[in-house]
């Protein structure tokens, strides 16, 4: 199964949370094909594929945006010290190579730490911690460096995807161009399909690992009948992880409903209901209370917009190994495309 030229595209297009150009300039290209497209100052981009007959308007949303590193500080010997954008496991991070983003292009370089070799017993069983973490990129002074690199330039980790067995991908940054990707594919379904009853928007939206920012604007400003939130969450396949504690979502079993607290209960019946109907695999999750996606925000702007949650199930979360199954990615935006097409232009959600 092949990687959609799109998703490697998204993949590969360097974006941490409020440096999202290069990725969404990717979506909204892509996205001109069939869809109305603008873009706001937040950096969010919706590409609508217009109704036919009067019915809900639907916002598809997922988030532009990856986590990355931001330099603070450049020393005299040449070295970068930074601070993660986003949420970082900080040995995930030694001895990665990076990618920083200058107004020039692109500069290499590598994440390095005290040899092992260098360090006593006991800080040997230590995890390290970001502010022990340097940046390399090979500069032979302070001034060599800062003629390259200046504060405020941010970095993701360097890598291409790369195609397992069974059609599963190892990419950066799945979370959350795989959100985008759906949202894109559904909405391009819709339009292949001649259009939905309502508006359908697909949404790539910035900021989410940081403050929901570009979901809490375009929200407020689109005011859509109906969201739903496309991110990723954590294959159970993988070992370590407790089923009992996170319900069964493994690799091969489609998509993932979240049904919960902050979701709307109508929304998640007729998602249920289109999956069982077309045949979508798919499983369920429960939230019960915050769901740490857009729909967060999304719910609660202005008087509630009914909100639900779509997931496809990723091992290695923020790391530079996520990795995802094509037919779980397919899975979810075949499931919200439907939706979108079978939505009953009459459908009350108060509750």
């Amino acid at each position: 199964m092949a990687l959609p030229e799109t998703l490697r595209r998204l993949l590969t297009a360097a974006g941490p949370s409020g440096y999202e150009q290069a990725p969404a300039a990717v979506f909204r290209e892509a996205a001109s094909a069939f869809a109305e497209v603008t873009h706001d100052t937040v950096g969010s981009t919706v590409a609508r594929v217009p109704g036919t007959g009067g019915g809900k308007s639907v916002a598809v949303v997922g988030h532009i945006d990856e986590i990355g590193l931001i330099v603070h500080h450049i020393d005299d010997d040449g070295f970068l010290w930074f601070t993660g954008v986003g949420g970082w496991d900080p040995i995930v991070l030694v001895g990665q190579r990076v990618e920083v983003s200058t107004r020039e292009g692109k500069v290499f370089g590598v994440v390095g730490k005290k040899p092992i070799h260098l360090m006593k017993d006991e800080d040997r069983k230590k995890v390290p911690e970001l502010k022990h973490l340097h940046i390399d990129i090979g500069a032979a002074s302070g001034e060599a460096a800062r003629a390259l690199v200046r504060i405020g330039d941010v970095a993701v980790i360097a890598g291409d995807p790369v195609e397992l067995p069974g059609g599963r991908y190892v990419s950066r940054s799945m979370d959350n161009r795989i959100g985008c990707f759906v949202a894109y594919e559904a909405a391009r379904l819709v339009a292949e399909a001649g259009g939905a009853p309502g508006d359908v928007y697909a949404v790539a939206v910035a900021q989410e690992e940081i403050t929901f920012g570009g979901s809490r604007t375009t929200a407020y400003s689109l005011r859509p009948d109906v969201a739903i939130a496309v991110d990723v969450t954590f294959a159970t396949d993988q070992p370590g992880l407790s089923e009992q504690e996170l319900g069964r979502h493994r690799f091969g079993s489609g998509a993932v409903i979240t049904r919960g607290s902050t979701l709307d209960p109508t929304v998640f019946e007729l998602l249920h209901e289109t999956a069982e109907a077309e045949d979508i695999p798919f499983t369920v999750d429960a939230s019960a209370r915050g769901t740490g996606t857009d729909a967060d925000a999304i719910h609660i702007s202005r008087g509630g917009i009914p909100t639900s949650v779509i997931s496809v199930p990723l091992r290695y979360m923020h790391s530079p190994v996520e990795m995802v199954q094509l037919s779980d990615v397919e899975a979810a935006a075949k499931l919200i495309a439907k939706f979108a097409l079978r939505l009953p232009v009459d459908v009350d959600f108060k509750r």
